[in-house]
């Protein structure tokens, strides 16, 4: 009997959800997916289908504004009412951190709850906002089981020593190591480059997760062997408005010199650096590619070299490199971005095929072209769908 499971991905600002028909097995049908966005300023509610078609596209009037997370799922549920009149089999929820205790999906109680609560000073930036969706979620819902889906369940297939950080050991059984993140957007990836080049999914590849959050995740078999993102979401590559990996000098000094305490150093590094704070002009990477700003340009020219280094310092942790993977909003869409690094990585068999990069095709190297390139959209939505739809049946 067919049944429908909704998926969360509740963040400060924006609170995005699909909603899947669950057949027999694993069958899943998509049904839509949109999001709210704006929300504590002008919130706005979007979907569209399958095909791309528009479902809804309204706001919610004046005043809205004050409008919460909790109001705004109430509205969503409400409307999804109207669109289903079936009764959710589950709920799913995207989680960033699970921390050492939670290496795979798990079924939200209030023990569970508890414990990712504990996790939130990992994941400042997303944790708080992942689970106020549950707890909302479980106030409006609550005979509807919930599924937590983690970020950093993924890699734990990484080597000890990959994990390991330089500190002494009581912080390290303490829990403070490398964790790793965009964990269900590599495992769609994996998955999905089984099907496009199973040759290529067995050996040694780089998936470029370059979105405004941004890592690099180095595959061997389609399983983690290392990433650049670790104990939280701040480390590795150059980001919208975070900096990456950063000498922890610069921080106490900054403590020192400037005076800045814990709470405003959280805020310099989660909320004013990266592709913002170099530029000065904005996070998003679609107009800095537009501007003629020089700024504007060092921090895309900052983004690529940055990006690159890792990719060089990933290839020796697996050995070589066999193939390179672009996805999310960057990867996907600047084309720009992907010429500039493959023009980095020459040096490791990238040769680009530049009108292939330019057309929107799978594949963006030549014949000759000692590492395969792909462009694969990613669906962290579809994990997190088949994640819950496992662990309910």
């Amino acid at each position: 009997m067919a049944s429908d499971i909704l998926t969360l991905n509740a963040g400060s600002s924006t609170l995005r959800f699909s909603l899947w028909q669950s057949g027999s097995g694993m069958d899943l049908r998509e049904l839509f997916r949109g999001e709210v966005e704006k929300i504590g300023i002008d919130p706005h509610l979007s979907a569209w289908g399958p095909g791309g078609e528009a479902v809804i596209d309204r706001g919610f009037g004046e005043g809205c504004a004050n409008l919460t997370h909790e109001d705004l799922l109430r509205e969503l549920f409400a409307w999804l009412w109207q669109q289903r009149q079936d009764e959710l089999e589950a709920i799913g929820h995207r989680i960033v951190h699970g921390g050492a205790t939670f290496t795979a999906p798990v079924c939200i109680n209030d023990e569970v709850l508890d414990k990712l609560s504990k996790l939130e000073p990992l994941a400042p930036l997303h944790q708080p906002h992942n689970l106020s969706g549950v707890r909302t979620c479980a106030a409006l819902q609550p005979h509807v089981p919930q599924v937590a889906c983690f970020d950093t369940a993924f890699h734990q297939t990484m080597d000890p020593l990959a994990r390991r950080l330089g500190l002494p050991r009581a912080y390290d059984e303490e829990g403070v190591r490398r964790y790793g993140f965009h964990g269900l957007s590599y495992e769609f990836i994996a998955r999905r480059l089984g099907t496009i080049d199973p040759d290529l999914s067995r050996g040694r590849v780089i998936v470029a997760h370059l979105g405004n959050g941004a890592s690099l995740c180095a595959m061997r078999n389609g399983r983690s062997v290392d990433t650049t993102m670790g104990f939280t979401a701040l480390d590795g590559l150059l980001m919208g408005t975070r900096p990456g990996t950063l000498d922890p000098g610069a921080v106490t000094y900054l403590m020192r010199e400037h005076g800045m305490s814990a709470a405003e150093i959280e805020n310099l590094l989660y909320h004013r650096s990266g592709l913002v704070g170099v530029s000065g002009i904005s996070s998003d990477m679609r107009m800095l590619l537009g501007s003629s700003d020089p700024h504007a340009r060092e921090a895309v020219d900052l983004f690529v070299f940055r990006a690159a280094r890792e990719i060089g310092a990933l290839a020796a942790s697996l050995g070589g490199l066999d193939g390179l993977v672009f996805t999310a909003g960057i990867g996907e869409h600047a084309s720009a971005i992907r010429s500039h690094l493959c023009a980095r990585c020459a040096w490791l068999g990238v040769m680009l095929d530049e009108r292939a990069n330019g057309t929107g095709q799978i594949r963006i190297t030549t014949e000759g072209s000692r590492v395969r390139v792909y462009v694969i959209p990613t669906d962290e939505e579809r994990m997190i769908a088949e994640h819950t739809v496992r662990y309910v049946a």
